[in-house]
């Protein structure tokens, strides 16, 4: 009886899906001169938290992590094409700057300024977050491209702890789509 509850231990858990992951990571991309920059970190004190198979990380993350124990250190990398794909340069687009006018008929220049990222509405009806990468006098150019697109990624880190997800996080993760597992999801988007 104590090696069945020694298999039920937190402590033996590996990174599977609907488990809650927490771990600590530095975030790599190509630098211009050849060696990498740091792009982000999630720290112990600041960890990234995510329900494995649930869409809330890319897939090959998820699979660079599957099976990873608590305690466990990762070192792999994602090509672009795996990760936010290749720069299109076709998701820059110039727009009128009334776009950006305020309810009082004035630019929104406390929301709208060069390196926000504004909410925008397609055609349908859907919301996609764009960037703001210049403002002139009459037009405000925005990027619908994620920051990392086009760049191979390179995680280096710690799984810190791995747990069940409860059954009230899963539908709540569920009924809102992401956030649902209690935690921090690194840059605020489910990625």
């Amino acid at each position: 009886m104590r090696v069945k509850s020694l298999m039920f231990n937190e402590r033996y858990m590996k990174v599977e899906n609907q488990k809650v992951v927490t771990l600590e990571y530095d975030l790599y991309v190509d630098g211009e001169n050849g060696q990498e920059e740091m792009m982000e970190k999630a720290t112990a004190e600041a960890p990234l938290v995510y329900c494995h198979g649930e869409g809330m990380m890319l897939p090959a993350f998820e699979r660079a992590m599957e099976g990873l124990a608590e305690g466990e250190a990762f070192d792999f990398r994602i090509p672009c094409e795996e990760a936010y794909g290749e720069y299109d340069t076709d998701g820059v687009l110039q727009l009128d700057k009334k776009m950006f006018y305020n309810g009082d008929g004035e630019f929104d220049s406390e929301r709208v300024y060069v390196g926000a990222i504004v909410p925008m509405n397609t055609a349908d009806g859907q919301v996609i977050n764009a960037q703001i990468a210049e403002i002139t006098k009459e037009h405000v150019t925005i990027d619908l491209n994620h920051p990392l697109a086009g760049e191979n990624l390179h995680f280096v880190g710690k799984v810190l702890h791995i747990r069940q997800v409860t059954e009230g996080e899963l539908k709540a993760l569920h009924h809102r789509g992401c956030g649902g597992c209690g935690g921090n999801s690194g840059s605020g988007d489910c990625n």
